[in-house]
C-alpha cells in the first residue's frame, strides 16, 4: 500500500513540474499580447473620460475605436469621439469648441486623417490629411493616454503595479510614459509639456482569464488638462474596456478623392490647443 501511495505522489509531482513551464508561459501578459499580433488582426476598445470633483462626477467624452496589428505591434488605428455633456464647466476648454460635432481620426503609420470635429476641409472633401498628426485628433489628449496594446507600455504597468489577483495598480509619471509610449508621444502635437512631465498618473489594470487587458482606469490631476487655477480639486478619470484581442481588424485610409492634404502645417483648423 505504501508503495502505491508513493507511486501516486511521485506521479503527481512529475505532472506538476511538467505543467509549470506551460502555465508560466501563458501567465505572461506581454507574451499573451504578442501572441495576438499579426497582419489583419487587432482589438477594439471603448473609453469614457470623466471629470471628478468634490461635488460629483461628470462624464464629458466617449470614444470608440480599434487598433490594427502587424507582426510586431500597432500599425493603424481608427478612433471616433464625441462629447457626452453640455455642461461647459465640465469640458476642457479646447474640447468645448473643437468637438462641437463628433470627430473621427484614422491613423496609418504616422499619417493621420481627420474628419468632423473642428476640421473644415474645402468643398467636396471630407477628410484632412497630416503626415505626422495626432493619433486621435483633438480627443487624443483627453482620452486614454495609456496604450496597453503596446508591449513596452504593458510591461511597464505590470512591473510597476502591485498585483492583486488579475489586477495591477500603481503610478507612473507622464514623463516616464512619454519615453516608452509612441501613443503618448503622438497624443498631441505639442507633446508633454515640461510642467506635465512630473505629473503622476494612477492606473488600475485588470486582465481577463486569457491574461490580456480587459479594463484599464487611469486618474490624474485636472491641472494637466484644465487651467491649474480652477483644477486644484479636479481630477480626470478615463476608463477603457477592450474586446476581441486578435480578432479581424482592418483600418483603411479614406478615398483619396475625399482627402485634402495639409502638408506639414499644424492641423489647428480653428485655432486653440490644449487647455
Amino acid at each position: 500500500m505504501k508503495r502505491v501511495i508513493a507511486g501516486i505522489a511521485a506521479a503527481m509531482v512529475t505532472m506538476s513540474v511538467a505543467a509549470t513551464p506551460v502555465q508560466a508561459a501563458t501567465a505572461d501578459p506581454v507574451k499573451a499580447l504578442k501572441s495576438r499580433f499579426g497582419a489583419g488582426k487587432g482589438v477594439k476598445f471603448t473609453d469614457v473620460a470623466t471629470l471628478v470633483e468634490f461635488t460629483g462626477n461628470t462624464s464629458f467624452l466617449k470614444r470608440t475605436g480599434s487598433f490594427q496589428f502587424g507582426r510586431s505591434g500597432i500599425v493603424a488605428s481608427d478612433v471616433s469621439a464625441k462629447l457626452t455633456t453640455s455642461e461647459i464647466s465640465a469640458i476642457p476648454s479646447s474640447l468645448s469648441w473643437s468637438l462641437d460635432r463628433p470627430e473621427r481620426t484614422i491613423r496609418i503609420g504616422t499619417t493621420s486623417y481627420y474628419s468632423g470635429g473642428p476640421w473644415a476641409p474645402p468643398k467636396g472633401k471630407t477628410w484632412i490629411k497630416h503626415p505626422h498628426g495626432m493619433n486621435a485628433g483633438f480627443s487624443g489628449w483627453y482620452g486614454q493616454l495609456v496604450n496597453v496594446a503596446e508591449p513596452a507600455t504593458l510591461k511597464t504597468l505590470i512591473t510597476k503595479g502591485k498585483r492583486t489577483g488579475r489586477t495591477y495598480a500603481g503610478t507612473i509619471s507622464f514623463g516616464a510614459l512619454e519615453k516608452i509610449s509612441p501613443w503618448m508621444r503622438s497624443a498631441s502635437l505639442a507633446g508633454v509639456s515640461k510642467n506635465d512631465r512630473t505629473a503622476v498618473l494612477r492606473f488600475r489594470l485588470t486582465l481577463g482569464s486569457d491574461q490580456l487587458p480587459q479594463r484599464l482606469v487611469t486618474v490624474y490631476s485636472g491641472g494637466t488638462h484644465i487651467s491649474a487655477a480652477v483644477a486644484e480639486d479636479r481630477q480626470v478619470s478615463v476608463e477603457t474596456r477592450y474586446t476581441g484581442w486578435g480578432s479581424r481588424v482592418t483600418v483603411k485610409a479614406p478615398p483619396a478623392s475625399k482627402v485634402e492634404n495639409m502638408g506639414e502645417r499644424e492641423p489647428l483648423a480653428r485655432g486653440g490647443g490644449r487647455g
